[in-house]
């Protein structure tokens, strides 16, 4: 069985990673995705509500394409996570040549460290390479609309947690 793990804060999970979630799903059979905690950075959702999103909008998308789509959280670095998952393949989404150039040196020490997980890149596709979780935050917090860029399902846990349910 190939397994992937695609780590990410997942705050919020956008059409973005939906794009990456669905193209990594018809590549391996069993797709992690791996909700980080960080108990230094302050999330805008909490991890249990970004874990049942991912698990309501993405499980659906690995039953379409033949693929066990798991979600789990860590603490660790994302390659240890990926490791304790039995994954081979750590699949990074790329939106531009900052994200490339980040990424690249990324994967190179997460070979140093762990030669056995392979670090796969899947480009943005261009309807979703705008889209950035860190802008529809911003976005949101100001009152703007983020439905082009997020599920309405996100939306609307968005719009609860900034109490404008």
């Amino acid at each position: 069985m190939r397994t992937g793990f695609y780590p990410g804060s997942f705050d919020p999970v956008t059409n973005g990673h939906i794009d990456v979630i669905a193209r990594a799903a018809r590549l391996v059979d069993r797709l992690v995705l791996g909700v980080g905690v960080h108990h230094g950075k302050t999330a805008l959702l909490p991890a249990s509500d970004r874990v049942a999103l991912l698990e309501e909008v993405c499980v659906p998308l690995g039953q379409t394409a033949g693929c066990d789509i798991e979600v789990a959280t860590f603490d660790t670095l994302a390659v240890e996570a990926a490791r304790s998952q039995g994954a081979h393949v750590m699949v990074r989404g790329l939106r531009d040549a900052s994200d490339f150039d980040y990424e690249v040196q990324m994967a190179q020490m997460n070979a140093a460290m762990a030669g056995d997980v392979e670090t796969i890149f899947l480009a943005a596709s261009p309807d979703t390479r705008m889209i950035a979780s860190s802008l529809v935050k911003q976005i949101a917090r100001m009152g703007g609309d983020i439905s082009p860029f997020v599920p309405d399902i996100v939306r609307r846990r968005i719009d609860a947690a900034l109490d404008r349910a």
